[in-house]
């Protein structure tokens, strides 16, 4: 026998149903601390020091965290080392 639900609930509903703990708090803090810290950062190596620093997510979370930090201050281009067609 197979059966199949669907629960249509907003992420605070299913955080509820799964009994998880609020974090909203913690992360609004966590994130006005990163964004302050953000704000007197004026190159790359400083990002990449703060990132070390202040990031939770381990290495493969670091590498993601470097790339967007380099998309972002490229203004979103990107730079790729070799011309693919």
């Amino acid at each position: 026998m197979k059966m199949n639900i669907e629960i249509d609930c907003t992420p605070e509903e299913a955080r509820q149903l799964l009994g998880l703990p609020d974090v909203s708090k913690a992360n609004e803090i966590y994130v006005d601390n990163v964004t302050k810290a953000i704000k007197g950062v004026t190159n790359l190596d400083q990002l990449n020091e703060l990132s070390k620093q202040i990031a939770p997510m381990g290495q493969m979370g670091l590498k993601l965290f470097q790339g967007l930090a380099e998309a972002a201050m490229s203004g979103g281009k990107k730079d790729s080392g070799s011309d693919k067609d």
